[in-house]
């Protein structure tokens, strides 16, 4: 599908949102946020319902804030945990979160829920607030930020759900389930259907049940007997995620993904992953033929950074790989992760 084509900006218009962005300092990515005006200004015109205009209003904001939040913290790995509000002090769910928060911050990662009670709760108090940020929904009952999070700086409100999930997989390095509802399953859902679309970053997602529970094996079953029987997923989709019936395996499985990859990204046809150890040519070739059923143009090669690549500075030293990857197989993509990790 052809992108839709940029109509070119009017020459008037470019000099006055210039002179504006001079008037506002300059600052960051400003041929983007010239765009972001030029874009703002043209609903004058294209969209009527004020109700339209505001959930643009109201997405742009809060997402800015939460970038904003965020940024001080790139360095520092991350790991979404999602869960029921539901779930009570006492139950063994909660004192599992709470040691996997705990244990999460030990390993110097920092815990994102959504600052509910619950599940939410207990990842944030095993972090401790230092270690926690919370990503606050405004709903009319069950949902109000817990103690361990309010009033810190690292905490962000959302009306809207999109926004907030954004934010969710956007900012995390790991996703980790533990038993929930509707909203848990929509947010494990949606992650899995973003790394198994290429729509997001590949990233270890585990779930995890609580002591002599078969919760999410149970689910499992039913993506297994129905999902993929009926082919309405692939076996290597069903890579994307690993179950854990306890913390210490859940934890070592996400800190091992790192071992060796550190990140990827798309430049133009090349499919760039970095590295933390440069493989060897035999590695290399084995991994060619390992994987050949998912290169499509260049086959696997140690190269050097792409001059696209320099607006990530922490990543220009290390080494890495390019290939022409499909887009279409990111559970085997998944699977050469793991390979990797093996070198």
């Amino acid at each position: 599908m052809d992108k839709p084509t940029k109509a070119p900006i009017d020459p008037e218009l470019a000099r006055r949102i210039q002179d504006l962005i001079v008037y506002k300092g300059c600052g960051h990515n400003q041929e983007l946020v010239a765009d972001i005006i030029d874009n703002a200004l043209k609903l004058l015109h294209d969209v009527e319902d004020r109700g339209d205009v505001r959930v643009i209003q109201t997405a742009v904001r809060e997402l800015r804030y939460a970038f904003k939040t965020f940024a001080p913290y790139v360095d520092k790995r991350k790991v979404t945990v999602f869960g029921s509000a539901r779930t009570k002090p006492e139950e063994p769910e909660y004192k599992q979160a709470a040691e996997f928060g705990r244990k999460m911050a030990e390993a110097q990662w920092m815990v994102i829920t959504g600052a509910g009670p619950g599940i939410m709760q207990a990842g944030l108090e095993g972090a401790g607030v230092d270690n926690s940020f919370g990503a606050a929904i405004r709903l009319p009952h069950e949902q109000v930020t817990n103690s361990i999070i309010s009033g810190d700086k690292k905490l962000v409100n959302f009306k809207y759900f999109f926004t907030r999930k954004v934010t969710f997989i956007r900012h995390s390095d790991a996703i980790a389930l533990f038993p929930g509802g509707f909203g848990t399953m929509d947010e494990g859902y949606e992650a899995l259907t973003l790394m198994q679309t290429g729509k997001s970053r590949m990233r270890p997602l585990v779930l995890i049940n609580p002591p002599g529970s078969t919760f999410w094996r149970t689910w499992d079953k039913q993506i297994q007997e129905h999902l993929l029987r009926h082919k309405l997923i692939n076996q290597e989709d069903t890579k994307i995620y690993r179950i854990f019936d306890n913390n210490d395996d859940a934890i070592k499985h996400i800190i091992r993904f790192y071992r060796n990859y550190h990140s990827m990204r798309w430049v133009r046809d090349t499919l760039i992953v970095r590295l933390k150890h440069t493989p060897s040519p035999s590695s290399v070739q084995a991994l060619n033929e390992d994987f050949s059923d998912i290169i499509a143009g260049e086959p696997i090669r140690v190269i050097d950074a792409m001059p696209e690549e320099q607006d990530e500075v922490s990543a220009l030293n290390l080494p890495r790989i390019g290939f022409g990857f499909d887009r279409r197989s990111y559970g085997r993509l998944r699977a050469l992760i793991d390979a990797l990790n093996t070198l």
